[in-house]
């Protein structure tokens, strides 16, 4: 009998808007995404000015609608979120409805864009299209994120015995030497002190290297 291949959970990021027509409703979006199974990695409220929203919506450059979906977008403040989750991409739009709100309103009544929609352009919400279209767009509303792919397979395992494994194992091994009273809280507040992608602090001053890598790091940024 042949091994079963071990279960790999794919994880997606995609952006979310929550449009000027329902910026006072956005905390209730917010909440429906979440029990729907999304995590917010990233959030920011802003108010994009017309050339922004044109480089933003630049694919519809050209169509008729274009000038009404920059103005109206650049009316008020919007929500911009990172969210995550399996197949991200397909379960927000599945969530948000087809993108004319009268139309969602006859067919996908429960959907986001039925509930706090009015129209085609005032549809409350907008959910990246794909996968590149969510890079883009991530990239777009969160210059300083960084997406890059999971790793899978034997680039897992490599990754998992390089920079996870040897951590943890101090954690384990200064655990069983304290056999603390409540080893899971021990040893979550250990990993969390001992996390090696902390900046290194010495008496609240930063160390000189760290401050050489933030200043490399900001200086590339603001190129």
């Amino acid at each position: 009998m042949e091994d079963m291949p071990a279960p790999r959970i794919y994880v997606e990021r995609t952006l979310a808007l929550i449009k000027p027509d329902a910026a006072d409703r956005a905390d209730e979006i917010e909440n429906i995404m979440l029990k729907s199974g999304f995590a917010i990695l990233q959030k920011r409220k802003v108010h994009l000015s017309p050339e922004q929203c044109s480089d933003f919506y630049a694919e519809q450059y050209g169509k008729l609608f274009f000038p009404s979906l920059t103005a109206f977008m650049s009316s008020g403040p919007i929500t911009a979120m990172v969210l995550a989750r399996d197949q991200a991409i397909a379960h927000l739009k599945q969530l948000m409805g087809p993108a004319n709100s009268t139309k969602a309103k006859e067919t996908h009544p429960e959907s986001l864009r039925a509930i706090y929609g009015t129209s085609d352009l005032r549809n409350a919400v907008h959910g990246s299209e794909s996968f590149s279209a969510a890079e883009r767009e991530i990239q777009f509303m969160f210059p300083g994120s960084v997406i890059e792919p999971i790793p899978l397979g034997n680039a897992a395992k490599d990754y998992l015995s390089r920079f996870v494994n040897p951590t943890l194992l101090s954690g384990l091994t200064e655990l069983c030497k304290r056999k603390p009273a409540d080893p899971f809280t021990w040893l979550a507040d250990w990993l969390i002190e001992n996390n090696p992608n902390t900046p290194k602090v010495q008496d609240g001053v930063m160390t000189e290297e760290v401050k050489e890598e933030l200043f490399t790091t900001d200086h590339k940024t603001s190129k």
